[in-house]
C-alpha cells in the first residue's frame, strides 16, 4: 500500500481524467461481457441441450432471470419463425453492435489516459528541478553530480516507461477481471471458488519474481548513476586526461563500471521477459485444471452446471487470461520502475536544512555593519572555522588571505546562508541573518567567483540574469563599468551573441568581466569577490582589476585573494590559518609585524 501511494500521489491531480478513464473502461468491459454472454443461451438452443422458450414474461431489467428468459424467448421465436441460420445472423449483428461500443469506449478510456500519463511525468520533472534548485549546497557535496543527473533523466524515463505505460492496464485490467469473475460466480459459484484457490498461487509466484526484480533494478539504477558521474568527470577533466596520457586508464575504469551495469541489466531484462511466458504457462495450466473440474461436474450429472454454461464459463475465463497476463507484465514493469521512484523520492524528500523562520523580516538595505560573532563551523564533523570574530563596517573593504583550506571560502559562504553556522551567529545591522527573509538577504549580496558561472544564452541575458524589467541601456552601462562593452561590440551579434556552454566562446578574462557586469547591474550594497583574478593572465587581470575597483566603489566588499598585490588598498586584511583569524591589519602594518602575512608576501615576491 505504501508503494502504491508513491504512485497515486502523482496521479491525484489528474483524478478527473482518471475517473473518466475508469468509467469508460467499465463500459468497455460490460459491452465485451455482453457479447460473450450471448453465446451461452444460443449454444443451448442451437445444440438442442436447452428447450425452446415459447412463453413470454414481463421484462425486468434489474432481474437476471427475467433478462435471460426474455432473451431465450426472442431467440426461440426467430428459430421457430425463420430458422436457426437467421437466429445466428441476429446474434452476430448484436455482437457487432456490442463490439463497436466496446471499441469506442476503449478508445475514449485511452483518450483520457494520455493527459494523465504525460502530465505525471511532466510534474515529476518539474518537482525534481524545483527541489534541486532549492536544496542547500551541502547536499551536492555529499552526492555525485552525475548520480543526480541520472535520477533526473534516466530514472524519470524509467518511471515513464515502467509505470506510466502500465497505468492504462492498471486502470483497465482489474476492472475487467472483477467483472468477469462476477459473471463467473453467477454461472457457477462452485467452479469460481476453485478459481479463487488457484489465483493466489499464481499471484505468489509472480510476486516472488517481482520482488527480486525490484532489488536488482535498484542496483542497476545506482550503477547508471556511477556511469553518468564518470562521463561527467571525463568531460570536465578531458584536458587533464589527455595531458597525462590517461585515456586508457579512464577508459578501463569506465568499461569496468559499464560491464557491471550490463550484467545487472541482463538480470533485470531476463526476469522481466520471464513475466509473459510464466503468466501464459500458469494461465494454460489453470484452464486445463478448470476444464477437468467443470467436466467432472457436467459428466457427473451436476444440474447446477450445463454443458453450454461450461463452454460459456471457459470462454469468459479465457478473457481473464489476457488482462491477467498484461497485469502481471505491468506488475513486473512497476516493480522494476519502483526502484526509480525510490531514487526520485530520495531527492524529493531530501531535507533542506537552510530553513526560513515563519514571519521572517524583510531587509531592504544595509546600514551599519556585519558581525561574525564567535563562529564555529564544520563539514561532516570536520572543523573548518573556529571562534571567528570579525566586525565589518559599512563601506569597508575586507580581504581574506591564507593558505588553501584555511576556511576563507567557507567564511563568505556563511553570509548568504549557503551553509548555516554550527555555533555563534552572523549579525547584519545587529540582527541575526537567520531572522531575515532569505530572498531579501541574498538581494543585498553580489557574488563574483574565481571561475565565472555563465549560462548557454546571450550576453544580454547573462548580464541581466535573475533580474526583471531591465532595459538594454542599463545592461550596456553595467558592461561599460565592467570594461566589457568594447569586446561585446566586437562579437558577431553584440549583446545578442550566444556565448556557448559555460561561456566557452569567450576567454577567461571576458567571462570574468561579464560576471562583474552582472554584479554591477544588480547593484548590491555588499560584494563578495572569491579570488576573482587568480586564474587570469596579466593583461586580463589588469582589465578585470580595474573593473573590480569600479564595482567596489561605495560598497562593502569582502575579498578572497591569493595575489596579495590586489588587496594592498584594503581597509583591513584578515590572515586565516587552520580555520582561525591569526592576524588583522592593513598591508603595511602586517609587513612590519613579520608574521604569516609577511612570509606569504615574501614568497609571492621572490
Amino acid at each position: 500500500m505504501k508503494d502504491f501511494y508513491k504512485i497515486v500521489k502523482f496521479i491525484f491531480p489528474y483524478k478527473g481524467y482518471a475517473g473518466l478513464n475508469i468509467m469508460f473502461n467499465i463500459l468497455s468491459t460490460i459491452f465485451s461481457l455482453f457479447s460473450f454472454a450471448l453465446a451461452i443461451p444460443f449454444l443451448g438452443i442451437l445444440f438442442k441441450s436447452q428447450p425452446l422458450v415459447t412463453d413470454k414474461t414481463p421484462l425486468v431489467i434489474t432481474n437476471m432471470e427475467s433478462l435471460e428468459h426474455n432473451f431465450n424467448y426472442w431467440i426461440s421465436s426467430i428459430i421457430i419463425d425463420r430458422g436457426e441460420l437467421d437466429a445466428l445472423i441476429a446474434i452476430g449483428i448484436i455482437v457487432v453492435i456490442a463490439t463497436f461500443f466496446k471499441t469506442l469506449t476503449m478508445y475514449l478510456a485511452n483518450h483520457f489516459m494520455v493527459p494523465i500519463r504525460n502530465g505525471v511525468v511532466k510534474d515529476i520533472r518539474n518537482l525534481l528541478f524545483d527541489k534541486v534548485v532549492i536544496l542547500p549546497i551541502s547536499y551536492f557535496s555529499e552526492d555525485k553530480k552525475g548520480n543526480i543527473i541520472a535520477r533526473m533523466t534516466n530514472d524519470v524515463q524509467e518511471i515513464e516507461w515502467g509505470i506510466m505505460s502500465s497505468l492504462e492496464m492498471l486502470f483497465r485490467d482489474p476492472i475487467k477481471i472483477a467483472l468477469y469473475l462476477g459473471t463467473m460466480i453467477v454461472l457457477s459459484w462452485q467452479m469460481t471458488i476453485f478459481v479463487f484457490i488457484l489465483l493466489p498461487i499464481v499471484g505468489l509466484i509472480i510476486g516472488w519474481v517481482g520482488r527480486s526484480l525490484r532489488k536488482t533494478s535498484m542496483a542497476g539504477q545506482t550503477q547508471m548513476g556511477n556511469l553518468m558521474a564518470q562521463i561527467d568527470e571525463m568531460l570536465s577533466g578531458l584536458r587533464i586526461v589527455k595531458a597525462f596520457n590517461a585515456e586508457s586508464h579512464i577508459s578501463d575504469r569506465f568499461r569496468e563500471t559499464n560491464n557491471n551495469y550490463t550484467g545487472l541489466m541482463n538480470k533485470i531484462n531476463r526476469k522481466r521477459f520471464l513475466a509473459s511466458p510464466l503468466s501464459e504457462f500458469l494461465a494454460t495450466a489453470a484452464i486445463v485444471v478448470i476444464m477437468w473440474y467443470g467436466g467432472t461436474m457436467v459428466l457427473g450429472g451436476d444440474t447446477s452446471l450445463s454443458s453450454q454454461a461450461l463452454i460459456g464459463y471457459l470462454i469468459i475465463f479465457s478473457q481473464i487470461i489476457a488482462p491477467a497476463k498484461t497485469l502481471s507484465s505491468s506488475w513486473y514493469n512497476i516493480k522494476k520502475a519502483m526502484a526509480s521512484v525510490d531514487r526520485v523520492n530520495d531527492i524529493l524528500n531530501a531535507k533542506n536544512n537552510i530553513t526560513e523562520k515563519q514571519g521572517a523580516d524583510e531587509i531592504c538595505c544595509f546600514n551599519n555593519n556585519i558581525h561574525y560573532k564567535n563562529i564555529d563551523f564544520a563539514y561532516s564533523d570536520i572543523p573548518v572555522l573556529k571562534k571567528i570574530d570579525l566586525l565589518i563596517e559599512k563601506g569597508q573593504t575586507i580581504a581574506l588571505v591564507g593558505q588553501s583550506g584555511s576556511g576563507k571560502s567557507t567564511m563568505v559562504d556563511l553570509l548568504p546562508r549557503f551553509y548555516d553556522v554550527a555555533q555563534g551567529e552572523i549579525l547584519l545591522d545587529g540582527k541575526n541573518i537567520k531572522d531575515y527573509n532569505l530572498k531579501s538577504l541574498r538581494n543585498l549580496l553580489g557574488y563574483v567567483n574565481q571561475n565565472p558561472i555563465l549560462f548557454n544564452d546571450t550576453i544580454y541575458n547573462n548580464i541581466a540574469f535573475g533580474m526583471k524589467n531591465v532595459s538594454k541601456e542599463q545592461v550596456i552601462e553595467a558592461a561599460k563599468v565592467a570594461n566589457a562593452h568594447d569586446f561585446i561590440m566586437e562579437t558577431e551579434n553584440g549583446y545578442d551573441t550566444n556565448i556557448g556552454d559555460s561561456g566557452s566562446k569567450l576567454s577567461g578574462g571576458q567571462r570574468q568581466r561579464l560576471s562583474i557586469a552582472r554584479a554591477v547591474l544588480k547593484n548590491p550594497p555588499v560584494l563578495i569577490l572569491d579570488e576573482a583574478t587568480s586564474a587570469l593572465d596579466t593583461e586580463s587581470e589588469k582589465l578585470v582589476q580595474e573593473a573590480l575597483e569600479n564595482l567596489m566603489k561605495n560598497r562593502t566588499s569582502i575579498v578572497i585573494a591569493h595575489r596579495l598585490s590586489t588587496i594592498k588598498k584594503a581597509d583591513m586584511i584578515c590572515v586565516m590559518h587552520e580555520g582561525q583569524i591569526v592576524e588583522t591589519g592593513k598591508h603595511d602594518e602586517l609587513i612590519m609585524n613579520k608574521g604569516i602575512y609577511y612570509k606569504l608576501h615574501n614568497l609571492q615576491n621572490g
